[in-house]
């Protein structure tokens, strides 16, 4: 498991144009979140994810982190800390500490003081009197004791935060239509000056539609007056961009808003915004692959091979062969891509052939008769004799890799459909596993 927890930025560090009400700007952070991971809970004053399932998909660990703190900066986010669990994340980005995936995590979590932990506040003024300090003082009081004396929440919150109880999160819902509102610090009197603010409800936006894989070709941009403004002047006003195409640039969309607010005069001091996407439409990404986007042109395969060859070089690109042998494990070679394909291949049979082969056979235990694997076998279809290999000698010795089996389709009531065989010439006839049917 792999969370990552975010603590937006306090009011204290002077930013310009940050968001007062909290509530706000912790459901941004998490509609902001949703492009990583479907997985987004609010908890407490905090936003948390849980990106295991989507590490390969950003391009592995690191990759996904970089890309993470980078945004996450642009927003405002003070700490970001990730940990094995939702709760040990929360106690680390309260604490400052950033990584908490290395292990041994006991020991980073031992030393964070007790405030860290939620569960903890309605009894840090007892605990602190018997002399805890750190979750790690919290943790070593006697069980039985700590059951009594406190609440059963305390104790369930310690086997979570330590990885030793499951944990429960309501996710966070994609919203249907985009709209996010920004309260300023400060009264902005120019409207080029409201990019500032309303660039960071686009970066919002941005995440939002990359999450529902879409792009926007027209949004609009509110804005409240100060409430000590001439009757005259109304309560506010707007202004509405629109795209040739649906995208989701960040940079592009603040670029086009700045030349539009550019001829823009504000009637009165601004002290809120409001972000609205009003069209939106399904975005197609481009394909990342090392492959070519020609093959989706009706390229052959050959080129492509040849050109990755050239590319990777030559002994890096290896393209599977079929061979005329019936022992499946020489079934199969693997050969250099550049070289031309031989015009023979495997024979064929009637018998269902599995999707994946063991790379070596694993050796089943027998009971009365019946081969094992997960709960006694189940032959259905078989047996299909392989016999060969005489002609086979490993180097210049005397041994052969000759195989006598009969193989079996056989059925598992928990590992499923299977490919089993049985010896024939060895003294003791045995049964092997030697493939899975996808």
């Amino acid at each position: 498991m792999l969370w990552c927890a975010l603590l937006p930025i306090s009011s204290t560090n002077g930013t310009a144009a940050l968001p007062t009400d909290a509530a706000v700007a912790q459901r941004a952070l998490a509609v902001w979140a949703l492009q990583f991971t479907p997985r987004v809970a609010l908890a407490d004053e905090a936003v948390l994810m849980e990106l295991a399932a989507s590490v390969r998909l950003f391009g592995g660990w690191r990759a996904l982190r970089e890309r993470v703190q980078a945004e996450a900066h642009e927003l405002g986010i003070d700490r970001i800390a990730w940990a094995p669990n939702g709760l040990a994340a929360l106690a680390l980005v309260r604490a400052g500490v950033e990584n908490g995936v290395r292990p041994p995590l006991k020991d980073r979590l031992d030393s964070l003081p007790m405030h860290t932990l939620s569960a903890v506040h309605p009894h840090r003024l007892t605990l602190e009197h018997v002399g805890c300090r750190t979750l790690g003082d919290v943790r070593a009081l006697p069980r039985g004791g700590v059951s009594r004396r406190f609440d059963a929440q305390l104790l369930r919150a310690l086997d979570q935060v330590y990885g030793l109880a499951p944990e429960v999160y309501e996710w966070v819902a994609l919203p249907e239509h985009f709209e996010e509102r920004l309260e300023l610090m400060a009264r902005v009197e120019q409207a080029p000056d409201l990019v500032f603010g309303a660039q960071r409800l686009l970066r919002v936006l941005s995440g939002w539609l990359f999450a529902r894989r879409a792009g926007v070709t027209a949004f609009t941009l509110h804005w409240a007056h100060d409430a000590m403004r001439a009757r005259a002047v109304g309560e506010g006003g707007e202004i509405t961009i629109r795209t040739a195409e649906p995208t989701r640039d960040t940079t592009h969309l603040c670029r086009l808003l700045a030349e539009h607010l550019a001829r823009v005069k504000l009637l009165a001091p601004v002290g809120d915004l409001r972000l609205v996407a009003t069209e939106v439409h399904p975005l197609h990404d481009v394909s990342g692959t090392l492959l070519p986007d020609t093959v989706q042109q009706g390229e052959t395969l050959g080129l492509v091979l040849e050109r990755l060859a050239a590319r990777l070089g030559p002994q890096r690109v290896l393209r599977p062969v079929l061979c005329e042998d019936h022992r499946p494990e020489w079934m199969c070679r693997w050969q250099n891509a550049a070289l031309p394909l031989p015009r023979k291949g495997a024979p064929g049979t009637d018998v269902p052939q599995p999707g994946f082969l063991l790379p070596v056979p694993l050796k089943l235990l027998v009971r009365e008769h019946r081969p094992l694997y997960g709960g006694e076998l189940m032959l259905l279809i078989g047996p299909q004799r392989v016999e060969d290999g005489w002609w086979d000698r490993v180097g210049e010795g005397e041994h052969m890799r000759h195989v006598a089996r009969d193989y079996w389709v056989a059925l598992s009531s928990q590992m499923g459909v299977l490919w089993v065989f049985q010896t024939r010439l060895d003294g003791a006839p045995a049964w092997f596993l030697h493939g899975h049917f996808a």
